[in-house]
């Protein structure tokens, strides 16, 4: 298994803690039952967010365009 980037453990990181507040405020919950559902919410969310985060080189490697013939070239008039 990859490392994960840096991107990925800040976005991962900052939805935890942002999406764990907010869940706290809004449901203003202070059971302890109720507190630890969110806190793995708020995990089970961050650990999405940081899996999707698009990894540099990931992509699919393109094929080099063929070079165009002289011909085919539209003329540039200034």
């Amino acid at each position: 298994m990859p490392r994960p980037t840096a991107a990925q453990l800040a976005y991962g990181s900052c939805t935890v803690i942002f999406s764990t507040l907010a869940m706290l405020l809004l449901s203003q919950t202070s059971s302890g039952p109720g507190v630890a559902v969110i806190a793995l919410a708020a995990l089970a969310l961050g650990l999405l967010v940081a899996l999707t985060v698009p990894v540099p080189g990931a992509r699919a490697e393109r094929a080099p365009a063929e070079p165009v013939a002289e011909e085919e070239r539209v003329p540039t008039t200034l």
